[in-house]
């Protein structure tokens, strides 16, 4: 979610830029089925309808930044609800259908295995997807040379772009975004319950991404994306419900995300 004092639309580690306004969003009706991570008698906000997996996706998630607000911290190694954020935001790839997923950042065990208690993926361990680790040159040069070495990687036509620190992203989410790529917008993000653009939550043609790094230059993740002019996804959120936007970003937001995990289980 943008800081204090930032302007609607920059994503996280932005500097607000004026630009054009981004298209109407689209509000998705919650439903609340059973959620299978809770059992029976738990609900959660459903995303309906909710059509088949893409084919051809991959997904780059971002994971080497200072966490400077975290004291310097592992953060994408930091713990909530029985696993680490990045195992989070590799499952709702993989399970939304990404067969590849690059994680830019330092390598780290696990999350390319199967089950067990090193890989935050449960007993089932993580649906079938090919993990490998790449970084940015240099190392901490920002999420615009970080999306850019994801991207060499990437053979997909379709990719979602992923913060690492999101412990309540789930398939049913990118799913939904994934669902918003069609002729006339060749991306889609989500929105916060602020309406707050969340450029790290989103899927993209791969094609139009590699075409707009290729002409630019800055450093903004916002002024990077926001030309392309992605549809927007608002989510309205079950009673209880943890918000998928939820990032890590101080220790306030990983107090809060911890508790918001108790409360689930």
């Amino acid at each position: 979610m943008p800081a204090a004092g930032q302007a609607p639309g920059a994503g996280r580690g932005e500097e607000p830029d004026a630009g054009p306004a981004l298209d109407p969003a689209r509000t998705l009706a919650a439903s609340h089925p059973p959620d299978p991570e809770r059992g029976a008698g738990h609900a959660v906000g459903q995303l309906s309808p909710v059509p088949a997996p893409a084919a051809g996706l991959a997904a780059i998630v971002l994971a080497g930044g200072r966490a400077a607000r975290l004291g310097g911290a592992d953060k994408p190694g930091l713990v909530v609800g029985g696993r680490t954020l990045v195992a989070a935001v590799v499952a709702a790839a993989a399970g939304a259908g990404a067969g590849h997923v690059v994680v830019v950042g330092p390598a780290r065990s696990g999350l390319g295995s199967a089950s067990g208690a090193g890989s935050g993926f449960g007993p089932a361990g993580p649906p079938s997807c090919r993990v490998e680790f790449v970084r940015e040159e240099p190392p901490g040069a920002g999420p615009v040379a970080a999306l850019r070495r994801g991207l060499a990687e990437v053979r997909d036509p379709v990719v979602a772009v992923l913060a690492a620190d999101m412990p309540f992203l789930r398939s049913r989410h990118l799913t939904a975004l994934l669902r918003e790529l069609e002729p006339a917008h060749c991306g889609a993000i989500l929105l916060d319950d602020a309406g707050a653009a969340q450029w790290l939550a989103g899927c993209w043609d791969a094609g139009a991404l590699r075409a707009e790094l290729a002409g630019y230059a800055g450093k903004s993740l916002h002024g990077l994306l926001e030309p392309l002019r992605p549809a927007t996804l608002s989510y309205p959120l079950a009673a209880g419900e943890p918000p998928p936007w939820l990032d890590c970003d101080t220790a306030s937001d990983l107090s809060q995300a911890r508790d918001l995990a108790r409360r689930r289980l």
